[in-house]
């Protein structure tokens, strides 16, 4: 958008001498924008499960930095429980005095798309883990490290995705926890008004990440089929959208104008971005919504006899 009330009526949020801390920055978009914000003069933290990666990655921003004060760091850490995520972000946080970070990007996450009926009870249990707590609890660790700490004009920017707006077949593990995350965002705004601390939310599209290539290995062909019309965004595009986003102030971030449609059609009482633009979006989505629905279950009911055939090939309905 060329412009937005937040950033017409403050300045930009400039990452230039802040701490940021980036969960997932090992890869995908969780790596791109952590590169971005250090050649914007950032402090960089890192975080994510797999040691070699993270090495990788902090080479590469090490060779992005645009000054030698710049504290560049990077810690190996689950993040799946709160005392996990609180001894991460403690960590980090010792090479700042032990300080709460300025803004902090939970950017963690995955999918794993299949059949609702296929699903293995660990399958919904591991969704809700991938897709909402891993977020949360560095959300909840770094909520209570910057009140306590009288923290004011810290952020903090959640990850979704379109599917926090809609869903459709193959995301019964995924979209649940998708929403889950953006019904915290929205209450946190709100909230985390009380200590002067930001909460945003980044809804991309499909990003062409190491993450999207995993999904393909489990997702059913009519989910491709229908994915096929988002044409979605590279880690590097989609970290420029968040950060411009961001920077701007938005409490709901978008990167590309189909997550505006939906976005407009779904947006329920969070802040408006801008209330001009987004009643043009508005009609467009209450005309164009309901006709990408029906492209969607078209798809779904014209694939009914080989998805029955597939699981009668499988024994699904020998158990």
């Amino acid at each position: 958008m060329l412009f937005t009330w937040s950033s017409f009526f403050k300045k930009p949020w400039n990452p230039d001498g802040k701490h940021c801390y980036v969960t997932g920055g090992s890869a995908g978009l969780g790596l791109a924008l952590a590169k971005l914000l250090v050649t914007k003069g950032a402090h960089v933290s890192i975080v994510a499960r797999d040691q070699g990666r993270l090495d990788k990655s902090l080479e590469e921003m090490e060779a992005l930095r645009v000054s030698p004060s710049q504290i560049l760091q990077a810690k190996s850490a689950d993040l799946f429980s709160a005392s996990h995520a609180k001894e991460a972000l403690e960590h980090v946080c010792q090479a700042h005095d032990g300080q709460a970070p300025d803004a902090v990007f939970s950017c963690a996450g995955s999918s794993k798309p299949m059949w609702f009926v296929e699903m293995t009870e660990q399958d919904l249990k591991e969704g809700m883990d991938y897709g909402y707590w891993v977020q949360a609890w560095t959300v909840y660790a770094a909520t209570k490290m910057m009140v306590r700490q009288g923290k004011k004009g810290a952020k903090i920017c959640m990850v979704c995705s379109m599917l926090g707006y809609m869903s459709f077949a193959g995301y019964a593990s995924y979209a649940p926890p998708k929403h889950a995350l953006r019904g915290l965002a929205d209450t946190l705004q709100s909230e985390l008004m009380l200590y002067d601390i930001g909460v945003q939310i980044f809804f991309p599209p499909t990003i062409y990440s190491p993450g999207y290539e995993n999904e393909n290995k489990s997702k059913p062909d009519v989910v491709k089929e229908i994915e096929g019309t988002d044409d979605g965004l590279t880690p590097d595009q989609a970290a420029v959208g968040m950060l411009k986003g961001f920077a701007r102030g938005d409490h709901h971030i978008s990167a590309d104008l189909l997550t505006d449609l939906f976005r407009a059609g779904t947006r329920g009482s969070a802040p408006r971005v801008n209330f001009i633009v987004e009643a043009v979006y508005d009609f467009i989505s209450y005309v164009g919504t309901p006709i990408w629905r029906r492209g969607v279950d078209a798809a779904i009911r014209g694939h009914a006899r080989a998805h029955h055939q597939y699981l009668e090939d499988r024994g699904f309905f020998k158990i």
